[in-house]
């Protein structure tokens, strides 16, 4: 429909397309200067210049979002490919993705969208009404978006969505590195938020480093009032060697999920493969699966009782057993997965498993509540 980059057009025809709208989180600093209020960066925008994601633009003293509803890829994928595993197992997102990131890894998995500018795409638009549809059509059961950040991208277009998924009996859930504002989290939450996996790419110091100065400070705030507020929350770290993969680092994560957010959280250490320009970092092709055994192994010494390992193809470690008496509860190998309960207790020893079901009879049951 639209074939032009948004970088060629015409101020005037870039505020026509339905990708740009006014974005809902900035503040007037004044002589056409605004700031970005929706991720931690926080970023100050001259006039016709775009913040450090490129994804919001200050038009005339306004802030704009460029990338409302702007699609770059679409796919129904299991629960389990996010990833959650405490959440809904055995069933499907409808998830989406757009353009850009707020952070700059050089290791990248999906830096075929999040390291490309809006700027230098063309618009390809899906109205929320839309998406609701696509989802009646087919055999999923939530919301979620992903693949590049959605914060950045997709911020706005979601506080549309959420509600109307909610009325039609869906649930919504974010994949992200976590880096929003206070503000910014508020408003997912009340517009219909239930679950975020969360990304903690590495400890401070470290995660400064190769985020270009992303504090990892704000990811744990926002993690922990995402918890105080009945969210679900899953956590995942891309294990890289010589970033990392440390024992000092490893035992540091594991001890702030134990001592800050609980032992109840999942824990997902993910192997890493060789993407975008990690060579010219120095980083090596992959993660040694003992590197990640040996991530696990810390994880549980720590005090962990829900750790994973993705990318491994593993069942002993991709599954769920009951950490009391050790029998197996839900049975994963790749996306391929056999839920053993209906109810958010082993049925063997009676210990209460950290899990939301959907069970086939249409009831959710959820942990909380028990």
């Amino acid at each position: 429909m639209w074939k032009k980059k948004r970088g060629n057009l015409p101020i005037s025809k870039l505020l026509e397309l339905p990708t740009t709208r006014e974005a809902r989180l900035w503040s007037d600093l004044g002589g056409n200067r605004v700031q970005c209020l929706t991720c931690e960066r926080r970023c100050i925008i001259p006039e016709g210049k775009t913040g450090f994601c490129e994804t919001r633009m200050n038009i005339d003293g306004v802030l704009y979002v460029l990338t409302y509803g702007d699609i770059s890829s679409i796919s129904n994928n299991p629960m389990e490919k996010k990833p959650f595993f405490h959440f809904l197992p055995g069933k499907y997102a409808l998830t989406i993705g757009s353009w850009s990131c707020n952070f700059k890894c050089p290791w990248c998995q999906n830096w075929e969208i999040s390291m490309f500018s809006p700027l230098d795409t063309a618009p390809n638009y899906m109205a929320p009404q839309r998406f609701i549809s696509i989802m009646k059509r087919i055999n999923t059961h939530a919301t979620s978006f992903s693949f590049n950040e959605p914060l950045v991208s997709f911020f706005e277009y979601s506080l549309d969505v959420m509600p109307l998924a909610k009325k039609q009996g869906y649930f919504n859930t974010y994949v992200t590195n976590g880096y929003m504002t206070e503000e910014a989290l508020d408003l997912l939450i009340k517009h219909g938020l239930d679950a975020a996996c969360v990304n903690i790419k590495a400890c401070p110091g470290t995660h400064e480093k190769w985020t270009n100065g992303a504090k990892v400070e704000y990811v744990w705030r926002n993690v922990k009032i995402m918890l105080e507020k009945k969210i679900h929350v899953e956590l995942v770290t891309l294990v890289i060697p010589g970033v990392n993969d440390s024992e000092k680092c490893l035992r540091y994560i594991a001890r702030q999920i134990k001592d800050d957010l609980g032992d109840f959280v999942p824990w997902h250490l993910t192997r890493y493969f060789e993407a975008y320009r990690a060579r010219e970092y120095g980083l090596p092709p992959n993660t040694p699966i003992e590197t990640l055994r040996k991530a696990y192994k810390i994880a549980k010494e720590e005090g962990l009782k829900w750790v994973y390992l993705g990318n491994v193809w593993d069942p002993q470690y991709e599954s769920t057993f009951c950490p009391n008496c050790g029998k197996l509860l839900i049975a994963r190998y790749i996306y391929d997965i056999i839920v053993h309960i209906d109810e958010p207790r082993c049925p063997h020893c009676g210990e209460l498993i950290p899990i939301i079901l959907l069970r086939s009879d249409g009831k959710v049951i959820d942990w909380r509540s028990t």
